[in-house]
């Protein structure tokens, strides 16, 4: 899943008038009311973030907005992703695994009910499953992570077992994240517009182009939230967003957008930073459908042309992971990899020169978001040291989706020669199995690396996994430029917000402010 929450500027210098027209046009639209009679909020947060969702529905887009807004908030799963990346309860009470590791028997907490008040049965598990795999209009990404569930059915009321084809241990973590959604059938023809979740939270208004307003759900089953609005604002441009932090309009920044801007809220009487880490890679995508990256070659050329260790240093402050391949610090399968295709603009014009690609020209296509934008143009600068010439094109994000990653049949994306996007789902190497996917990467060596490494036994997991690992980067499937920390930036009076982001959800569940 690709992020659109995460952006990178330079440090705010003054206030802008632009940037205070926007907070006044932003705060006059997002001034969330109650449903009538329901009492007036008292404990209200409200977050900046950068894209807003471009639907309510987690199984039609891919955009890492959606999630960020909804996931453990309004809808559920039956395992949920703490911040330290282990699996814990949710709708699930309890599980088991048959020996053999195909069968998962899911005790579901009988409390449970959607915002409807209709509670949670096996059924609507079963239902909640089953259109990942028959329903069309559904993510790519989500259809493969349930491509290995043979069958779901329902034991009873609250017992379901789920029969993989063959033992996986990533199934289990997918399905704490957006594929795992466990929907109200009933609210199935609307999710779109209204989302049909069983969480402590739900959907009070949207204002498009400014706001998400989340109410609490006042028959929640589990222990309250406390919190009773949060508002998700909207912000274009980030100095504005930093401007309204300043003025004390926003209370928390999600992921702050510039990490060269930390000193303007260094005063611990009114902010706190939280430094941790994320699931998100920052990838160079390369279209290896294009025929100049048929050739190993100019892929790894491609890698050793840039200084990625600059490139952090001039994008992102020094904050972040070099990395070298599809894993960060949190995997288990990690290693330091950022030697493999390492900085070396000498040989990289060898190798370009060994291909018969010493004319190439690309075109690198990037969403609006200031970490592509801004590593875009290093890149550009860089490529052309070593004879390559790349045209940098900026698109919104609706329309890098549609065009470049692919967003529905009628959006089939893969025009593009290169891009830059942060790909923020937990242990994703899945997606280099997919030719279709928009890398259009096929290796069969990695594919079979890859499912051996998922189907082995615990103990052999991690070093099968790391030689899948390895070999992507080895291969230079794409160029690895960073892993995204995570930097949020909150009011002193704000308290529960988890210093990892190990999951899609910006997690609302834990979080207060006096």
């Amino acid at each position: 899943m690709v992020s659109s929450t995460t952006a990178a500027v330079g440090p705010l210098r003054g206030w802008r008038w632009g940037a205070l027209f926007a907070v006044v046009a932003l705060l006059s639209g997002c001034m969330g009311q109650p449903p009538a009679n329901t009492p007036a909020p008292t404990h209200t947060l409200a977050v900046g973030a950068t894209l807003e969702p471009p639907t309510m529905n987690p199984s039609s887009s891919s955009a890492a907005s959606i999630p960020q807004v909804l996931l453990y908030n309004v809808y559920e799963t039956l395992v949920k992703m703490n911040p330290e990346g282990k699996l814990v309860p949710l709708l699930a009470q309890t599980w088991d695994v048959s020996k053999d590791r195909t069968v998962y028997t899911f005790r579901l907490n009988p409390a449970a009910h959607f915002a409807s008040g209709k509670p949670v049965t096996a059924q609507a598990v079963v239902t909640s499953f089953n259109r990942i795999k028959t329903e069309s209009g559904i993510v790519s990404s989500l259809v493969d992570q349930m491509a290995v569930v043979k069958s779901t059915e329902a034991v009873d009321d609250h017992t379901v077992k789920v029969t993989l084809n063959h033992p996986s241990n990533l199934w289990l973590y997918d399905i704490s994240s957006t594929v795992g959604i466990i929907y109200d059938p009933a609210g199935l023809a609307t999710l779109d517009t209204t989302p049909a979740g069983s969480g402590p939270f739900a959907l009070q208004s949207w204002n498009k182009g400014q706001c998400v307003v989340l109410g609490p759900n006042r028959s929640y089953w589990g222990t309250p939230p406390r919190l009773d609005s949060v508002t998700f604002r909207y912000f274009l441009d980030p100095n504005a967003m930093n401007a309204a932090m300043l003025a004390g309009d926003i209370d928390v920044i999600s992921n702050l957008q510039a990490p060269d801007a930390l000193d303007q809220f260094g005063d611990p009487s009114r902010f706190t930073v939280i430094d941790g880490t994320t699931t998100g890679e920052v990838v160079l995508a390369l279209n290896n459908a294009r025929p100049a990256f048929k050739d190993v070659r100019v892929r790894k050329a491609i890698s050793m042309a840039i200084d990625k260790r600059s490139l952090l240093d001039n994008v992102w402050n020094g904050k972040g992971t070099l990395i070298g391949s599809m894993a960060v610090p949190t995997d288990p399968w990690y290693e330091d990899l950022t030697s493999i295709n390492g900085y070396d603009p000498s040989a990289a014009k060898k190798l370009l020169a060994d291909a018969k690609a010493t004319n190439l020209s690309l075109k690198l296509r990037v969403p609006t978001t200031a970490y592509a934008t801004k590593s875009a143009q290093f890149v550009e600068s860089a490529l052309r040291q070593v004879g390559v010439k790349v045209t940098v094109e900026e698109l919104d994000f609706t329309t890098w989706l549609n065009e470049v990653h692919g967003s529905g049949k009628d959006h089939p994306g893969g025009n593009y020669d290169m891009s830059i996007v942060a790909h923020v789902e937990a242990r994703d190497l899945r997606r280099f199995t997919d030719p279709n996917y928009y890398f259009h990467y096929d290796n069969p060596t990695y594919d079979k690396q890859f499912e051996a490494a998922d189907e082995a036994t615990a103990d052999e997991l991690v070093p099968m996994m790391r030689k899948a690992v390895r070999t992507l980067a080895q291969d230079a499937a794409a160029v690895w430029l960073f892993a995204l920390p995570n930097l949020v930036i909150t009011k002193n009076t704000v308290t529960g917000v988890p210093q990892n982001a190990a999951a899609l959800s910006f997690d609302l569940t834990t979080i207060a402010n006096r």
